[in-house]
């Protein structure tokens, strides 16, 4: 009779081994989400009105933003929405997206948001955030707290909104990139 090679069954022994593991870890380790729970709200809704009201505002206001993206042959689209941040009577909220190629990024178009108390001019309380947004129902400074993306929450600090979500730590980037500047800086010659 002759015998396989030793390894050759210790092999195969490994091999059902670690075809078995990760059912045996599912059966083992607790569930913890990748990702943090998200929050319902009332979702803002952004839509093209032209020439409405809103729109007229939304125009107005990035006026700069539109004319720029015109000079590049762009035709923005120009997406408006509305909705009461607070139980005070004309409180509004101008939600503005403009999209075209060159006003939007990787991480999709942004959107701003403007806030009107009674007749006073439009002022602008959250900038460039991207994802949908939704109106929570909690309240910081009478004001509703805004949810974009599903998970990320800014909250009224009584003139703007401001995010949340911590910043990533500075853990020696700026140092790390000089060191790395510094090691691999060639002289340029005169011109």
């Amino acid at each position: 009779m002759i015998r396989p090679p030793r390894h050759t069954s210790l092999l195969a022994t490994l091999a059902a081994a670690m075809a078995l593991a990760p059912a045996a870890l599912a059966l083992a380790a607790p569930h913890h989400p990748a990702a943090p729970a998200t929050e319902s709200g009332d979702p803002v809704i952004l839509a093209q009105q032209p020439g409405g009201a809103l729109d007229q505002a939304a125009r107005t206001l990035n006026a700069a933003d539109l004319a720029a993206a015109t000079r590049k042959g762009d035709t923005p689209v120009v997406l408006v929405g509305s909705a009461p941040l607070s139980t005070r009577a004309g409180d509004a909220a101008l939600f503005v997206q403009l999209q075209s190629a060159n006003l939007c990024g990787s991480a999709g178009c942004a959107t701003s948001v403007y806030l009107r108390r009674g007749r006073r001019d439009w002022v602008k309380v959250l900038d460039s955030v991207s994802g949908p947004i939704a109106l929570s129902h909690r309240l910081h400074g009478g004001m509703r707290d805004l949810i974009v993306d599903g998970t990320d929450r800014w909250v009224w600090n009584g003139t703007t909104y401001r995010d949340t979500m911590p910043a990533a730590p500075d853990t020696g980037l700026r140092r790390s990139i000089e060191r790395f500047q510094a090691q691999h800086h060639t002289e340029q010659p005169p011109q």
